[in-house]
């Protein structure tokens, strides 16, 4: 079965040993994924955190030759259950059609007080 990791240029991919997504046979998990533009700036608004991390997400997928329509499930960690509406809504946004099995879990923290959502994703190629 052939791999490719697929990096999103973060810098701490090489530090911490990770890369943004894995392809591996008809499977591509992508995991967990933070609101962070590429200038380190993080909108304080769960809504467009859940949308720049969806974002990421499609294009690690689009990179491995997937697509949303690909997407099994889905697993968004919030910090808060008062940002759980404006997440559901991101997810919504993308599929609302498609219907993957989904997770939303209130948590303690992430690892940067700014994020309120952290998001997770898994495909299978058709």
């Amino acid at each position: 079965m052939s791999r490719k990791n697929i990096h999103s240029g973060s810098p701490f991919e090489p530090i911490y040993g990770y890369c943004r997504a894995v392809a591996i046979g008809d499977r591509v998990i992508v995991g967990g994924t933070a609101p962070v533009w590429p200038n380190g700036e993080v909108d304080p608004d769960p809504l467009v955190q859940a949308a720049r991390c969806f974002e990421i997400i499609l294009a690690a997928l689009a990179e491995a030759g997937a697509g949303p329509s690909d997407v099994v499930q889905t697993r968004m960690y919030i910090t808060d259950p008062a940002y759980a509406d404006a997440v559901g809504r991101a997810h919504a946004a993308i599929f609302a059609d498609i219907r993957p099995v989904a997770t939303m879990v209130v948590v303690a923290a992430l690892i940067d007080e700014r994020w309120k959502v952290e998001i997770e994703a898994e495909a299978v190629l058709s």
